[in-house]
């Protein structure tokens, strides 16, 4: 591995952290200096591998922050807990890059990045949802092609979702934001499938609707569905926010897909691999009036034959949480989960993470995974 593609920042810090990019902003470096880190960072953009990591972590290293490319398993926790490990950070709020149960076999706390995601990341779903349904990436193309001659009456009609309906898959923090979105934006009804009740949306939908009702508009309603199948055949728009896991492989399948609405439209800013991406394509082929709207992809960043070619289709390069604030909140908070463990600070048991934003954060570690597991004292 070439030396000249790490960067290294406080030489004379005692305690060695390695991070795996370059990260956005300089908040995160003063809190791992201020911890007496010294923090070696890759700064080429390839990903590294395993046995990249393994290099890197070599016989002494206090602490990690990875990435969502990267597979954290057995062999790297086993690896970093040898060389003195005390905590990994994922520098995302997914974890389906990491086996957790090895984390917890290793003795190794996982931190992750929750809570500055969410409203940057329910945007891009709505984004992805109005490019998609009003055509246009496809109709951008057509202009900057040369081809477009003059309005006409009938040139890229797409899709009215005012007052239409919105299913949302996974109504945790994103999809109750995507949700609350689509519902005030749009006067949208919301159906959720979840395994739990969404009792906050569903009592937000109802105080919306009285708010709607005195100023004479009809009501919105907001309501769970026992079965996937019900939500996709009800839906206009399918908007999708669950986590990657076995139950959630290829949720949205060929079977799947048959039962939405030949003119739905369905995003996905979740995890790639909850769609089956190669039926995804067929379905897109052969329903002309369908449109999908993807951030993620299977095989990221690869592309399954045929997806990049559909009209009928937008693509991004996963992006959802591309903001300045929010990256650079990711950052920090994977910051401080390294830097809070390193100096036996206890773990934040709080839903609200933005206190560690502040110019004097909480002397915790903002969100450790596998905290219960591992007996970690709370704040």
């Amino acid at each position: 591995m070439d030396a000249d593609k790490w960067r290294i920042v406080n030489q004379a810090g005692k305690k060695r952290v390695i991070v795996t990019k370059e990260l956005p902003g300089d908040r995160w470096l003063e809190i791992l200096v201020s911890a007496g880190c010294r923090i070696e960072i890759f700064s080429s953009p390839e990903t590294l591998s395993v046995k990249d990591i393994l290099k890197a972590i070599g016989s002494g290293c206090d602490g990690a922050i990875g990435q969502l490319t990267e597979s954290w398993g057995n062999e790297l926790f086993s690896a970093l807990k040898s060389a003195g490990g005390k905590v990994y950070s994922n520098y995302a709020v997914g974890f389906n890059n990491i086996d957790i149960a090895s984390a917890i076999s290793c003795g190794v706390p996982v931190g992750n990045t929750p809570g500055v995601l969410t409203e940057t990341t329910a945007e891009m779903a709505v984004a992805l949802t109005f490019a998609a349904a009003r055509r246009v990436g496809e109709s951008e193309r057509y202009l900057r092609a040369g081809k477009y001659k003059g309005w006409l009456p009938d040139l890229f009609l797409g899709e009215l979702l005012w007052r239409r309906t919105v299913g949302v898959i996974g109504a945790g923090r994103i999809g109750t934001a995507y949700g609350r979105m689509m519902m005030e934006g749009h006067r949208m009804s919301i159906l959720y499938f979840d395994p739990n009740t969404n009792h906050a949306l569903e009592k937000y939908a109802q105080d919306y609707s009285k708010f709607l009702a005195n100023h004479n508009e009809m009501p919105v309603t907001c309501r769970k569905t026992e079965t996937v199948e019900e939500l996709l055949s009800a839906s206009d728009v399918v908007s999708i926010h669950t986590v990657l896991d076995e139950t959630t492989r290829h949720l949205i399948n060929a079977g799947r897909l048959a039962l939405m609405n030949k003119n739905a439209v369905l995003v996905n800013t979740s995890r790639g691999p909850v769609i089956d991406e190669a039926a995804l394509v067929d379905h897109c082929r052969q329903n002309p009036d369908f449109r999908a709207g993807l951030d993620v992809f299977e095989e990221e960043p690869a592309l399954k034959p045929g997806l990049k070619d559909l009209e009928n289709v937008v693509i991004v390069p996963h992006i959802a949480s591309a903001t300045g604030w929010t990256r650079r909140g990711m950052a920090i908070l994977a910051a401080c989960n390294v830097a809070a463990l390193l100096m036996g600070y206890p773990v934040w048991n709080r839903n609200d993470i933005t206190p560690f934003l502040d110019a004097d954060p909480p002397k915790a570690a903002p969100s450790i995974l596998n905290a219960d597991d591992l007996g970690l004292n709370c704040y």
